[in-house]
């Protein structure tokens, strides 16, 4: 499905409140059998929870879903239905002798998108809860979940992702797009990451013109996502995967990770398969190498992630989406 849900075990839920002086959602990434989870944090303004224990030196080792949300820090709240969603079904890290006493561990991050929406409308832990319920193997793209307000620069951004396989393995990504940068050429109105498309797979004819930049921007923004595979790895390995991602970010919008932006990446690694070896000249290499392979894919899905969220996005909170500015790259399927 080019997605990150075609690794085995992750599965992806939205739920947002459009319209009505809303503009905000949160979308969770849901690993219920469990993943190895590590996080990288490159913006200057970043808004987290539960990053610590992803630590390589911290005893929690597996995760049991990573939350992202709108409503800057407030919107941190809504991994508490994610919690609460995790707890009713006994998953999460044991605690106790009997099967529920477990505490679901559920890193989040969020993005700034409180402009899009009447102040004091964010969302809370329902937000968290219901896009539990809604998780499914089909992971909706554009103005959905924590891509509802979300903003790319001068035009709407939204959520996006893509896969590759590598060897047996499969790297996924999704990626909430709302980068105090650009993420298109105005010049041309080719997106930045434009030539990291496969088969495809954006499906738009690339124009060849300049383009107003019409959004009323905001330096107050952050992309965050998730990169995942079904390799088994460290915490530290898994780490070197959420780092190569970043680079896929940094391919797809400019400037990235400024002082403005809060970026954050999570990696999850379910551990289905062994890490892919290649040989090499040291004595580590053939597992190393197999981790580059990985590390290499994992930064050109997220780029890829963050087209399709940009081009997947619709208006909303009064930003023009990518579409209302180059229709004909879309060759009318839009209407």
């Amino acid at each position: 499905m080019n997605a990150i849900t075609d690794v085995p075990g992750v599965l992806v839920g939205h739920h947002q409140r459009l319209g009505d002086g809303w503009a905000t959602g949160t979308t969770v990434v849901l690993v219920p059998g469990g993943a190895t989870g590590a996080v990288d944090q490159r913006g200057g303004a970043p808004g987290t929870r539960e990053t610590n224990l992803l630590e390589p030196e911290n005893l929690v080792q597996q995760v049991n879903a990573v939350c992202l949300s709108g409503g800057s820090a407030y919107g941190l709240a809504a991994a508490d239905g994610v919690l609460r969603w995790l707890g009713e079904r006994d998953l999460g890290f044991p605690v106790g002798q009997q099967p529920h006493e477990v505490v679901p561990i559920v890193p989040a991050a969020v993005l700034f998108d409180l402009p899009r929406s009447d102040w004091g409308n964010r969302p809370d832990a329902g937000f968290g809860y219901a896009a539990c319920e809604t998780a499914a193997a089909t992971v909706e793209q554009g103005t959905v979940g924590a891509g509802t307000g979300a903003v790319a620069g001068s035009l709407k951004g939204g959520i996006g992702t893509a896969s590759e396989p590598v060897g047996e393995v499969t790297v996924g990504a999704l990626a909430a797009v709302n980068a105090a940068g650009e993420a298109v050429d105005f010049r041309t109105g080719r997106a930045f990451a434009a030539d990291h498309e496969v088969a495809g797979e954006f499906d738009v004819r690339w124009p060849d013109r300049p383009g107003s930049a019409p959004g009323q921007r905001t330096d107050l923004n952050t992309t965050i996502g998730v990169v995942a595979c079904d390799a088994a790895l460290s915490k530290a390995e898994a780490r070197r995967l959420a780092v190569a991602a970043q680079d896929g970010l940094a391919r797809a919008v400019r400037p990235a990770h400024s002082m403005f932006d809060g970026d954050t990446v999570f990696a999850l690694a379910t551990g289905a398969r062994e890490l892919p070896r290649r040989p090499g000249s040291f004595a580590t290499a053939d597992r190393a190498g197999g981790l580059d392979a990985l590390c290499s894919a994992a930064a050109r899905v997220f780029a890829r992630a963050m087209v399709h969220g940009l081009l997947s996005a619709t208006a909303a909170g009064g930003v023009a989406a990518y579409r209302d500015v180059w229709p004909e790259a879309f060759g009318g399927r839009f209407g």
